[in-house]
């Protein structure tokens, strides 16, 4: 059998991959999507080569435009992971004075997860609540970060400026997306149902700041 291998130079890969997933699109019939959402979408789907994603992102009202208003006012991104950390593009967040956090590796976040019998996650949110400056919150990996979230606005300790909710996985994933849905005054962008990953917590971050 003969493999015949599309030729294309190198700096036209990611170009050309986009416009495989526009027409894919066009032909699953999911091309209809939210007017500003697009690139946030597409860019999914280029990194996971999933394209559910087009189905399962969920986007608050206004969302990407407050989104965009916040990093260009300088907002920070929290992770979850070392790996979404590793993932965002830092040079082009600290051009408008933002920094990317992530605790989860914090010797007294482990030590106030132990003492209180709770995740890492759990303890890194709230040592996040406790930084006075605007944030954005990206959680790719432990729902528990979110549910700590969702509990931190009802106390009215937190305020973000963006909730990315994409954990993934089995175990009260589904739900604490659906928490963070609930919120009728915090933006967020939400991948519904079991799928998300750090990869694509930083995925979405990095296309709002290619938005900027």
């Amino acid at each position: 059998m003969e493999i015949e291998l599309e030729r294309i130079k190198p700096a036209e890969i990611e170009a050309r991959s986009f416009e495989i997933i526009t027409e894919e699109l066009g032909e699953t019939g999911l091309s209809k999507l939210i007017p500003g959402t697009e690139p946030i979408v597409k860019r999914c789907i280029h990194t996971s080569a999933d394209f559910d994603y087009a189905k399962n992102l969920r986007f608050s009202e206004g969302v990407v435009d407050k989104a965009l208003n916040a990093l260009r006012n300088g907002a920070s991104i929290v992770t979850d992971t070392q790996m979404a950390k590793a993932g965002i593009n830092k040079r082009k967040l600290a051009q408008f004075g933002g920094q990317v956090y992530c605790f989860m590796s914090d010797e007294d976040v482990a030590e106030k997860a132990k003492t209180m019998g709770t995740t890492r996650a759990t303890a890194s949110m709230e040592k996040a609540a406790e930084i006075k400056e605007p944030l954005i919150f990206a959680v790719g990996n432990a729902p528990t970060a979110l549910v700590k979230l969702y509990e931190l606005i009802q106390e009215k300790r937190l305020a973000p400026e963006l909730i990315i909710g994409v954990p993934v996985g089995f175990v009260n994933v589904v739900q604490s997306k659906e928490l963070i849905l609930s919120l009728t005054d915090t933006p967020y962008i939400v991948a519904q149902g079991r799928k998300g990953g750090s990869n694509i917590a930083a995925c979405i971050c990095n296309a709002l700041l290619y938005m900027l």
